[in-house]
Order: structure tokens, then sequence, then C-alpha cells
């Protein structure tokens, strides 16, 4: 009932509030130049209003799109073979080119790459294993798979983000898995068979900690390992301050089920705040610099038994918190921004 609840109602309730959105935008833009000048910080409102517009056009032309799709495949009965397959990925790569190059443009982002990034290793399957620390993160690894490095990502992602129309019917169309934040017994064969027969081109990706970093819900996850009587682990998780303790069953599955696949690893930091409406508010304009860190461990590095793959997750991890904490996000003053023109992604 959920699933087309959102379908038949959230679908086109959001292109009605395009719509209207749209037809009264002089209304919105003068309201947002009243508050420009008692908000802090420069245009905030105004700049704000750009990606939300931003956002609301693309989302409706893609379930526009999306609907005339379904009808050419048949009504959806060819709608997993390769050729819709492909259509649909290029759709989300459009629409990440999009939506980031106006939010760039808007929010002044410098987006800096360290380590070996997936297209130094064309040709290769790839389990990408990502800190999660807001949906913004999120989307920027996306970009960056697809558009830099011309990777097709099948995701782990919590359903809640189902209840966006656009990537309710998009990522359920391609190979991705929605999945609760409570796990289920049928947790580690969801992700298992999403892992299974990789191409060349392909990245799955996973992030371990289940969710977006913030302090209640790293404590909840240190009491649970207490719970379940893993006091070393405990530990391990107090020790770290930036990362959550990874939930290693979901990595171990797809490490099974793809053999020959590379683990990258991958860290970023910038954008570790905007987790809500009203974090968004607060940080734009952001003028900020985005790091990521990309690891590649070659398979042979990884161990084999379950209990040795979990010690190596937490190291890893216990890694990448150092390393963010060695890397807090930069905000970059007007001057310097003007001054240091250097070629960026």
């Amino acid at each position: 009932m959920t699933h087309w609840f959102r379908r038949i109602v959230l679908a086109p309730a959001v292109i009605a509030l395009t719509v209207l959105v749209l037809t009264t935008v002089p209304v919105w833009l003068l309201v947002a130049a009243l508050l420009s000048p008692v908000v802090p910080g420069r245009l905030r409102p105004l700049r704000l209003l750009s990606l939300v517009l931003m956002h609301l056009v693309l989302e409706s032309l893609m379930l526009v799109e999306l609907f005339g799709l379904w009808i050419a495949s048949g009504f959806g009965y060819f709608i997993r073979r390769p050729y819709f397959e492909r259509i649909h990925y290029d759709i989300v790569q459009a629409y990440l080119i999009v939506f980031f190059r106006e939010a760039r443009r808007v929010v002044r982002l410098k987006i800096l790459t360290e380590g070996s990034p997936p297209d130094a290793y064309p040709g290769e399957p790839l389990l990408v294993c990502c800190r999660h620390a807001g949906p913004a993160d999120s989307f920027t690894l996306m970009y960056a798979l697809m558009h830099w490095y011309g990777r097709e990502p099948r995701v782990v992602l919590k359903d809640t983000l189902a209840w966006d129309p656009a990537i309710d019917i998009i990522l359920n169309r391609l190979p991705n898995r929605f999945i609760s934040p409570k796990g289920g017994p049928d947790l580690e064969q969801q992700v298992g068979e999403l892992a299974r027969s990789l191409d060349e081109n392909d990245a799955f990706v996973i992030f371990p900690e289940g969710g977006n970093f913030t302090p209640a819900r790293r404590q909840r996850a240190i009491d649970k390992l207490r719970r379940l009587g893993l006091e070393g682990m405990a530990r391990r998780a107090e020790r770290m301050e930036n990362v959550l303790a990874p939930r290693p069953g979901g990595l171990i599955a797809a490490l099974d089920a793809a053999p020959d696949a590379d683990v990258v690893l991958v860290a970023h930091t910038g954008l570790d705040h905007l987790l809500t409406i009203a974090d968004v508010w607060r940080e734009l304009p952001m003028d900020k610099q985005i790091i990521m860190r990309w690891w590649r461990v070659p398979r042979e590095q990884i161990p084999e038994g379950r209990d040795e793959r979990i010690d190596w997750l937490f190291s890893w991890w216990e890694a990448i918190d150092r390393w963010v904490e060695e890397h807090r996000p930069v905000e970059l003053p007007p001057r310097l921004r003007r001054a240091r023109r250097q070629p960026t992604r």
C-alpha cells in the first residue's frame, strides 16, 4: 500500500507543487529578498530558493520522463532490460550533473580529491565502502562515481529515502536495495544478491555505519555493542569520535558474493552537518572545501575469516576517524577564494 501511495499520490503531488511554486515565483522572490537583509549570510534566502526551485523542476521532469519510460517499456514489462537500464542511469547522471553545477555555483564549493580514485584502475568491479556523513556527502559520492569515473553504482540505502518519489521509482528500476535501519534476518542475503555478478564498470556502494553520523547515534551504537556482549568492539567504538561503529554484516556478505572485487574505502569532510532542512538553512552560503579521500585495498590484502574481516573493518574505520579528525571542514575566505584560482574538479 505504501508503495502505491508514493507512486500514485506523492509523485503527482510533487509535480503539482512544482507548478504552484513556479506560477507564484514572484511572491517567493519577494519574500526571499525581504528576508535577505535580516538573515545572516549574503543573500542566503535567495540562494536557498534557487536550489529548491532547481530540485523541484528537475524532480518533476524526472517523474514525467519515468512515466513515459514506463509506457514505452510495455507498461513496465521490459523496464529492467539493459536498454532501459542504461536510460535510467543516464537520467540519474543528468540530474546529478545539472544540480551539482548549480549547487557549486550558488553555494561555492571546492572539491578536492586525495588518493587513488576509481578511474585509476578501470575495467575492474569495485566494492565501495563509504563513511556516512550526511545526504549531501552521499550525493557527492554518487556524482563522483558516475560523472568523473564512469561507474554504474549499485547502492544499499535506507528505506526512508524511498519516500522521495523520484528516488523510489528510479532506484527500484535499477539494481539497488532499500533496507530498514533495523536490519532483518535476510539483510545479508539481500546485500549478497546485489553484489553478485558485478561487471567491469559496476561499483557496489555500501555505508557500513547504517546511518548519518550524529553524537546520539554514535552512543546508541556503542550501547548496542555492549548489550550484545561485545565489550572489546564497544571500547574501540568509544575511541572513534567522528564515525559510527561499522556494522560488518552487509560488507562481509558483499565480499563473499564478489570474490574478485577489490575494496575502495571513501571518506569526506566539508558537508558533515547538512543533515536536516534546518542545517541547510544555517549553512548557506557555505564557501567550503570538500575533501574526498580514496583508499584502494587489493583483494589479497583482505582476510578470509569473518572475525578477521570484522577486525579489519574496525581498523579501517579507526583510520578513517583519524583522517576526519585531521581534515576538519575548511571555509574559504572571499579574498583567499579569489586569489587561489586553482583548477579543481
